[in-house]
């Protein structure tokens, strides 16, 4: 594993953080954590901790020891100082006087003795960093040393890796017990410069953040080398016969997709997916070992929470027999959830009954000829699963090349994935509307289309940008919260419409909701105007939309969970303006096109609505236009864009808005929603 520290950096960022009246420690915590987080096989998506033992003000003015170590839910690749919040020490060194402590209890001593009551959470961790003695202590979840951590004969191999450098500690779950437990494995043998934590991960320590980082490079780099010294092909890596033709990802997602729907909670059926399909997945997707390597449970805590104790495992589909294949899959699925309602069950009596059922759908799945799959309630959380799952299965491969994965039991799986201080959280956060959803926004790099984007975005819907131009396309998703994806499309070309609603199924699993919104404006007299001029405005601003919705119904009916089909048809189509006709005949023939879609897939639980809109500052109504416009009605610039009952000038923002509302709009299809701030010749009868 390659080294990433800097003398030259660090000491920038400790001059950068001086002048914020951040120390030196900490500055210099900040840039080894950063380090860290920056390296998928040791931290992933707010995992690992680290922490550094310095001295600061309190209230008073007054030095105070403290232990500033990482917030709960803060990433370690983009830390920032305020993301190690500061605990004092001295409280957190009397609780190891204590026998026991329960979770709640310990993290209300933690927020009890922060010296900023703003602050994050600490680390559930926190006491295992207060009480080893050392500076700077950091911990990773390496897929190398995880992998270690997870042998039957961890200790032992531990011991040859690292020569009593390292000292073991069997797995206990997180908290005070586990705090007790490596302090005392550590004071049987001060000299040692790590420890690994049985079915966990490793934590090194030195007086310095280099030497703390140092330690954790060369402590992984070890591991790495032993294996790949020791380690022997696992006989289960043979691979399985696959069928000669294998059906695409593109026409099985959006089935699983739908199984998955079917199979979900009341009111949650939406879910976003995320494939890997890279060499090492397959290896271990296309396996004759899969169903035993993969119902061994998972190596670590973090993965407990992330992807339940086990992956779904479906079989191959053979192209020309989706049918078939989706029978099987929606069996496989069923009996997934069965078996985690048993376990679940099973579990919280075991307990007492005091737990709370999580959603019992898969977070990975696995099938021969697809790879890995992650599913979440956001294209955010989907991309962790698929990231945890592939760690995970990276771990188990590396394992059983020594001799075998070993995981946790039943009991420790369940006290992990219903561990109180995870249920607590429970209800704290409302899904968002959109949440699971996968929208694809047409004409996306412009203004209105970019607006839309960003409306769903903010709703919670996973999106996947259209357009033409691929600058802008770029330039727009930057723009975007959250995971999106930008596709060039020409929707004038039916062969660039289906590879682009391809690789949308490919990056999110299918779609859900679809705006078709590109249009472009020709000016020009019907009488005189060139019929290749009027053919060009249908090719975009009818032909094109009938492509997209085409496609699109093509996949919501694999999916079966209904979906909505929204068009931006402008008032040009019932309130059309001289010299405008090849726009507005198009328009006029799209709105036809609207209701007919209205009629003939209301069956299948598909709506479709359009908005019309008027006088929106875009590619179509630039500024040159605009004041075009208004010099020939002599009025001013402002005048004109708010010429409507309203007098205010209609913004793309209000567009986003109503194609947003017509999305929620759960019993509404065929609608048509003005968006003009009032003109009586385009309001519909």
């Amino acid at each position: 594993m390659e080294n990433l520290w800097s003398d030259d950096e660090a000491q920038a960022l400790v001059g950068h953080y001086a002048g914020r009246g951040v120390g030196r420690d900490l500055a210099l915590r900040t840039y080894s954590a950063r380090l860290l987080g920056r390296v998928p096989r040791l931290v992933m998506h707010g995992g690992g901790n680290t922490s550094v033992k310095t001295r600061m003000s309190d209230l008073f003015g007054e030095p105070v020891d403290v232990l500033c170590v990482k917030g709960s839910g803060r990433d370690l690749g983009t830390i920032e100082p305020d993301g190690h919040p500061a605990v004092r020490l001295q409280p957190l060194s009397r609780l190891r006087s204590l026998d026991r402590l329960s979770d709640e209890d310990m993290v209300n001593v933690q927020r009890q003795n922060l010296l900023d009551s703003t602050a994050p959470n600490p680390s559930v961790e926190t006491l295992l960093h207060a009480w080893l003695p050392h500076k700077f202590v950091d911990h990773t979840h390496s897929v190398t040393s995880t992998a270690i951590a997870c042998l039957a004969d961890s200790e032992a191999v531990c011991d040859r890796i690292y020569g009593g450098r390292v000292g073991f500690v069997p797995y206990i779950m997180p908290g005070f017990a586990l705090a007790l437990k490596a302090a005392e494995i550590y004071e049987r043998n001060p000299r040692v410069e790590g420890l690994l934590l049985g079915k966990h991960g490793i934590f090194t320590f030195a007086a310095t953040a280099r030497g703390a980082y140092d330690l954790m490079i060369e402590f992984v780099s070890r591991a790495e080398a032993y294996i790949a010294e020791h380690g022997r092909e696992s006989p289960l890596l043979h691979p399985v016969r696959l069928p000669e033709r294998l059906a695409t990802a593109a026409s099985v997602m959006p089935i699983l997709r739908g199984i998955l729907g079917e199979l979900s909670p009341a009111g949650a059926p939406h879910w976003v997916l995320a494939r890997r399909d890279n060499a090492m997945v397959r290896r271990f997707s296309d396996a004759a070992g899969l169903p035993d390597q993969a119902g061994r449970g998972v190596a670590t805590p973090e993965q407990v929470i992330r992807i339940k104790s086990r992956p779904l495992l479906l079989p191959p589909a053979a192209d020309g027999d989706l049918d078939g294949w989706t029978a099987q899959a929606r069996e496989a699925a069923g009996h997934y959830v069965a078996d985690y309602q048993a376990y679940f069950e099973r579990q919280n009596r075991r307990v007492g009954g005091s737990k709370r059922a999580l959603d019992p759908l898969p977070r990975a799945i696995l099938m021969p000829g697809l790879g890995l799959v992650g599913a979440g309630r956001s294209a955010a959380e989907a991309a962790i699963s698929a990231d945890v799952a592939e760690a995970w299965l990276e771990a188990v491969m590396d394992a059983d090349r020594l001799g075998g994965f070993v995981s946790i039991s039943e009991d420790e799986h369940f006290d992990m994935e219903y561990w109180s201080l995870e249920q607590a959280k429970l209800g704290r956060s409302k899904p968002l509307p959109l949440a699971g959803r996968v929208v694809a926004v047409t004409g996306a790099a412009g203004a209105i289309g970019l607006a839309t984007a960003r409306a769903f975005a903010a709703q919670g819907a996973a999106v996947a940008l259209l357009d033409l131009d691929a600058d802008a396309l770029e330039r727009a998703r930057a723009e975007i919260d959250g995971a999106s994806l930008a596709l060039a499309c020409d929707l004038t070309d039916a062969t660039s419409v289906a590879a682009a609603f391809e690789r949308v199924v490919a990056g999110f699993g299918g779609v859900d909701i679809v705006v078709s919104n590109a249009g472009a404006a020709w000016e020009g007299g019907m009488a005189g105007l060139d019929e290749a001029v009027l053919r060009r405005s249908f090719e975009l601003n009818f032909f094109a939309h009938q492509r997209v919705a085409r496609t699109a119904v093509s996949i919501l009916r694999q999916q079966k969970l209904g979906g909505v089909l929204l068009f931006n048809v402008s008032k040009q189509a019932v309130n059309p303006g001289p010299g405008f006709g090849a726009y507005g005949t198009a328009k006029a023939a799209l709105l036809a096109l609207v209701r007919q879609y209205a009629l003939e897939h209301g069956g299948d639980g598909i709506r479709v609505n359009a908005v019309n809109a008027d006088r929106i500052r875009s590619g179509l109504l630039d500024e040159a236009m605009i004041r075009a416009r208004a010099a020939a009605r002599g009025v001013s610039e402002a005048d004109y864009m708010a010429g409507n009952l309203l007098r205010a000038e209609v913004r793309a923002s209000d567009v986003a808005a109503a194609f947003v509302a017509s999305a929620l709009l759960e019993r509404t299809t065929g609608n048509v929603m003005t968006v003009d701030g009032g003109n009586v010749a385009a309001m519909l009868r």
